[in-house]
Parts: C-alpha cells; structure tokens; sequence
C-alpha cells in the first residue's frame, strides 16, 4: 500500500484550499495518509522562508491574487483577511495528534474543518469550543480537546524536526514512500499522476 507523508499547518490558508481533495486521490490509488502538522512559522525560520507579514510587498501582493485566485477556481469560500489570523495553531495540531491516536473519526475531516474554521468561517482555532466542534464534525469525541497533551506536543516538535531533515519548506507538502516531493496544493495533480505511476 502507497503511503503519502502528509506535512500541514492547521493556519495555512494552501492547506485549506486543498479541501479533500487528498484524501480523495489516497483512496482512488488505496494509498495509506499520514497526517504530520508542524509549526509552519518556525518551518519557515528553519527552512530559508519568510512569514507572509516580512515578505516584499511584491510577494504579498501575488500571495493575496493567487489566493483570491484558487479559491475562485475551487468555488470555496475564503476570507482574505480572517479575524483571527494568526493565532495559535498548537491546540489545533495537538486535536489532531490525539485524533490520529483515537482512530474514531475521519482525520482528513478533522484537518479540514480547523483550516475552513479560519479561513471560511471567522472562528478561533485556538478557542477550545472551536476545537471540540470541529472534533465533533469529524466524527470525534470533544473530549479529545483535553487528551494527549503532552504527546502532542512532543509529536509536533518533533514532525517540525522530521520535515527540516526531509527537505519541507511549506505547507502542504506531501512526500511519497519514494521521496518525491510535492509542495503546494496546485500540484495535486502531479501527486496523482505519480501514483498513477507506482502502480504500473
């Protein structure tokens, strides 16, 4: 069985318009997903990356049309500027840890839930009734808001650490069992076709 290394943050706005659509190739191609959310800021500080706050204005200035852009195209909602962005994205990325423990609920629902909460819906993902929400969407009890706190922490340094060693740099990144890198949500596409490819 395929396995995709899936490298995400709960406040990038790339991972939300990636919608589903992952987790719908992983079950055209019976591809297994690991789900790996990391602190994209100290990614980027890691990695040679800028915050979109310091970047020249000619790059937030794209960055703002491309994402008016792709959600467009997607036909997904999308606030340009959340009301709260940033925020704190560990109890998020540590829900979704004790979730992928839990093994209950859909985590690709999870995940996708955290990221249209701040980016379609104006809510805090920080907030714990947020967070128990969106675990409950997902099939979830709300109590795991509370649970593993302590490996989730430890999970998510340590796949903060795991992404620098393999050569990540943003979010979402995919990397498949053969090393091939993905970044982006617009490559997608590619990520099918290389599947396509592993099967024969």
């Amino acid at each position: 069985m395929a396995q995709i290394d899936y490298y995400f943050a709960t406040l990038s706005p790339y991972t939300y318009l990636a919608g589903l659509r992952l987790e719908e190739i992983a079950a055209k191609h019976g591809a297994t997903i690991n789900y790996k959310p990391l602190d994209i800021v100290a990614l980027f500080g890691r990695t040679g990356g800028v915050p979109p706050k310091d970047r020249h204005i000619s790059r937030i200035e794209y960055r703002t049309q491309e994402m008016q852009r792709q959600s467009k195209k997607l036909s997904m909602a999308f606030n340009l500027q959340p009301a709260h962005w940033p925020t704190n994205a560990a109890p998020s990325s540590y829900a979704i840890i004790a979730a992928i423990q839990d093994e209950s609920g859909d985590v690709g629902q999870l995940v996708h839930s955290f990221v249209r909460a701040c980016w379609a819906e104006e809510k805090d993902i920080a907030q714990d009734d947020v967070i128990r929400a969106c675990l409950a969407d997902a099939g979830f009890s709300p109590d795991l808001a509370d649970s593993g706190l302590l490996l989730g922490a430890e999970t998510y340094t340590a796949n903060l650490e795991e992404a620098v060693e393999r050569g990540v740099f943003g979010a979402p990144f995919y990397i498949t069992e053969d090393d091939q890198r993905f970044w982006g949500q617009d490559r997608l596409d590619d990520l099918d076709r290389h599947l396509a490819g592993l099967k024969g």
